[in-house]
């Protein structure tokens, strides 16, 4: 099948470019006509905040909620009580309300603002109200209201946006990242290939299906929540794996050409061979993904969609873009002096006076190979002590919530932050939100009802301050807004919502007919961090059983695949303790442009374990393709493995260095997430394909000899068989297949 597509798209080369280009060209004008839409919003079915958020709809608040719009003055300045700061907010908020998309203004000096106004009267801010959801809020909006806030900039008052508003506008294109590992991967491209044209096209392929992913996020942002981190991540994942998957089937291609094969049978057989290990490793990856699916979440889900409609382009774009490249490139992306990058030249045959039996020399990958098979034990014991401190530091990892305060300095987010937590304490970025629905209509705020949980709010430690008690129409529900006297992201303010929860409330509503819920952004994060570390065990359970069961299929090895499990599992434990070290520690808080320790989401472990197996399948499946094809040629378990390693060590190693190139131009972006997932994708691709590939694999093949290929009958009669790197109509009659190396010992 998979040549047959190959042969397809290579007898028609430019109605299959044309097919893509005119893809590309509508999903981006349904874009410029759409826009891309996310947002934070976060939802947890069958939690408490999520009843406060679902009892809170029985009042008439605009889509967005009343988004701040923070006012400055220095302290050596006129107040903002002063005349001319009053006169100036008050013509900056008649033009906000004179704007698109704008329901209400709301300044400082109106009863209804309550205390937007600091005491010092240096800091105060605009509610605005806007007929927008989050996810709708762009940031050519934000600059319209900047631009409508203009009289108020121009008296001396710095205006900075928070909430939503903040978000759009520190909104930043993935470009300069993107463009930084294109420039870093066409370097790594060319000194592998030696040909310009070689080393671009993986690029161009990736780039078109990244464009594609990209576009295809957005607009689905518009009929789901889609977080702003979930494109930047499918960005970084997609870039990736669509250069990996160009490179592998591109060395494949050329190998085939040096081979003598004809430009349309090669681009064909390297579909058979390489596309169909592109295609077991893609889905492995999108099939990690969907396990997230059992977190309950649809954030989890979002931010696995994502990442997983990348994967699908780039695997999509590798096995019909590609091969219709290489018809219309033909030999102009073959190798000049016939080496292939990747590749281990045939055996030269030994001189007259050298036993027949003596080994070839060996270079490069290929003497590190015999290397490490000659030394099984002495590679494994120090492949594994390079774990142990990560591992240890990953056990100190602990889920925490972000807030404002962890964004880069410089940002709106950052400044609206501080500013407002230097005025008016660091709760009031995160209010609490408690709603009480009753079971018959309040008469009005000052109902003995309402009142009796208002004190109790009051009198409440870790509590600030309460607002005055809102009703709906139907006076059925009461709402007050909880101004804790910690920061979002401290413990404490969890502590508080515990409180809330289990101390305050049921006291005054149990058995009243009464439901009590606390809600807000730091109550949300909290439900959220405790609902992912209830179903981190499942997630990672199912996980590891479908990378077993994939690898059982593709290898008919138990051992392999068992193996295969645990030793990816140090990639991520390896992971795991950098975040923590460089994060939670906060070690790398300077280099990294953070203020200081930033705590970990609990999505973030989550979700990066599932991609991060999903990735390693990519290398696993690649090398251990190569060392079942040179055992099945020569059942020699020992040479097997050093050929497979011979083989695949360079080209993994490129490919891994690709991706760790475009994990780290992440790091330029502001948002702490994308930072963390920058990192941990990074080290663990690395750590994968040096010292677990390189060492831990080949070390663990030769210590366990042919066991590693016993499969009992039974499960023998019940697999398919399956031919990952092609069949006999992807290999027969290829000169380029290197043969296995003998075992010398």
């Amino acid at each position: 099948m998979f040549v047959t597509l190959g042969r397809w798209c290579a007898r028609r080369p430019k109605r299959v470019v044309a097919a893509w280009l005119l893809l590309l060209v509508g999903l981006a004008a349904a874009v410029g006509v759409l826009g891309s839409a996310t947002t934070e919003t976060v939802s947890i079915p069958g939690n408490d905040s999520q009843a406060a958020h679902d009892a809170a709809l029985a009042f008439a608040d605009s889509a967005s909620g009343r988004q701040p719009l923070v006012l400055h003055t220095p302290a050596d300045g006129p107040p903002l009580t002063s005349d001319r700061a009053r006169d100036a907010v008050q013509e900056a908020a008649r033009a906000l309300a004179a704007r698109d998309h704008v329901l209400a203004v709301t300044t400082p000096y109106e009863p209804a603002a309550g205390a937007a106004l600091a005491p010092d009267g240096h800091t105060a801010y605009l509610a605005v109200e806007l007929d927008l959801a989050g996810r709708d809020i762009t940031a050519d909006v934000v600059h319209d209201l900047m631009d409508a806030a203009e009289p108020a900039e121009a008296a001396g008052i710095e205006v900075t946006p928070g909430g939503n508003l903040a978000e759009a506008a520190d909104r930043k294109s993935t470009r300069s990242s993107e463009v930084i590992g294109l420039v870093a991967a066409f370097a790594v491209l060319y000194l592998g290939f030696r040909k310009p044209l070689a080393a671009a096209l993986p690029l161009a392929t990736a780039v078109v299906g990244l464009a594609i992913s990209l576009s295809v996020i957005g607009l689905t942002g518009h009929v789901t929540d889609m977080p702003s981190s979930g494109a930047t991540i499918a960005a970084m994942i997609g870039l990736g794996v669509g250069i990996d998957y160009s490179l592998f089937c591109l060395t494949r291609f050329r190998e085939f050409l040096s081979a003598g094969k004809t430009v349309e049978d090669a681009a064909a057989l390297t579909i058979g061979a390489s596309g169909k290990a592109v295609a077991f490793a893609g889905t492995a990856v999108i099939a990690a993904l969907a396990s997230l699916a059992l977190g309950g979440l649809p954030l989890l889900r979002a931010l696995a969609l994502a990442p997983g409609i990348a994967v699908l382009v780039a695997m999509a774009a590798t096995l019909t873009l590609l091969p219709a490249l290489f018809a219309l490139l033909g030999r102009r992306l073959g190798p000049a002096s016939g080496s292939v990058p990747g590749s281990v030249p045939p055996p030269v045959p030994p001189p007259a006076d050298r036993p027949q039996d003596s080994p070839p020399p060996a270079r490069g990958w290929a003497r590190i190979a015999r290397h490490v098979a000659d030394r099984p034990w002495r590679y494994l014991l120090a492949g594994l002590a390079f774990f142990v401190l990560p591992a240890l530091a990953a056990a100190q990892l602990s889920f925490g919530q972000l807030d404002g305060g962890d964004k880069s300095p410089g940002t709106s987010g950052r400044t609206a932050y501080d500013r407002l937590a230097s005025a008016f304490g660091p709760g009031v970025n995160g209010p609490l939100q408690v709603t009480d629905t009753l079971p018959k209509p309040a008469s009005g705020p000052a109902d003995p009802a309402v009142t009796a949980v208002g004190r109790a709010l009051k009198d409440t430690s870790g509590v600030a301050a309460v607002g005055p008690a809102q009703l709906s129409r139907d006076g059925r529900t009461v709402r007050w807004q909880v101004t804790p006297t910690t920061a979002p992201g401290d413990p404490r303010t969890a502590a508080l919502v515990h409180r809330l929860r289990e101390r305050t409330l049921p006291p005054v509503t149990e058995n009243t007919g009464r439901q009590a819920h606390v809600g807000g952004i730091p109550a949300t994060q909290l439900d959220l961090n405790d609902r992912l570390a209830q179903r981190l065990p499942a997630v990672i359970g199912v996980v590891l059983a479908i990378a077993g069961l994939l690898l059982l299929l593709a290898f008919r090895s138990p051992l392999v695949a068992a193996k295969a499990a645990v030793l990816n599992l140090l990639s991520v434990a390896a992971a795991y303790g950098v975040l923590t070290a460089l994060f939670q520690w906060g070690w790398g808080a300077a280099p990294l442009g953070l203020g200081g320790p930033v705590p970990i989401p609990g999505y973030v472990p989550l979700l990066m374990f599932a991609v991060l197996f999903g990735l390693s399948m990519d290398y696993e499946v690649f090398l251990l393709s190569a060392v079942r094809e040179a055992w099945l040629a020569s059942g020699d378990n020992r040479g097997a493995v050093i050929t497979g390693l011979a083989r695949t060590g360079r080209i993994i190693t490129s490919a891994a260095l690709i991706m760790v190139c475009v994990f780290l131009g992440y790091l330029l972006w502001d948002d702490p997430v994308v930072k963390m997932f920058g990192i941990g994708l990074a080290t663990a691709v690395a750590l994968d394909a040096t010292v677990v590939r390189g060492l831990l694999v080949p070390t663990t093949m030769v210590l366990l000899g042919k066991a590693n290929w016993w499969l009992p009958g039974r499960l023998d009669r019940l697999l398919p068989q399956m031919h990952v790197e092609g069949g006999e109509e992807a290999v027969v009659g290829s000169a380029a297949v290197p043969e296995p190396v003998r075992n010398d010992a």
